[in-house]
């Protein structure tokens, strides 16, 4: 490897939004993260929106609460329409 080239590697003290903390290493001097593993929903069950500027206000005024099942059946009865 060539000298000189390579940013410093520190210890750093990670810091989450909710209030979690844990050791890494980075080149970086300080981390500040808005979502970890102790918050982020996939890892810990729970539904929390982190929502910006009303983007998932937006998209269920445009397109609804709709399931898969309800497009489906929607579907199906536009087809059935279609050919009688």
């Amino acid at each position: 490897m060539k000298p000189a080239i390579h940013p410093e590697y520190h210890e750093v003290e990670a810091r989450c939004a909710c209030g979690a903390t844990w050791k890494a290493h980075s080149t970086k001097k300080e981390l500040h993260l808005e979502i970890c593993s102790n918050c982020h929903p996939f890892f810990t069950g729970r539904q929390k929106l982190v929502d910006t500027e009303g983007r998932v206000q937006r998209f269920t005024r445009k397109f609804g609460a709709t399931t898969v099942a309800a497009r489906k059946a929607a579907a199906d009865k536009s087809k059935k329409g279609a050919s009688a």
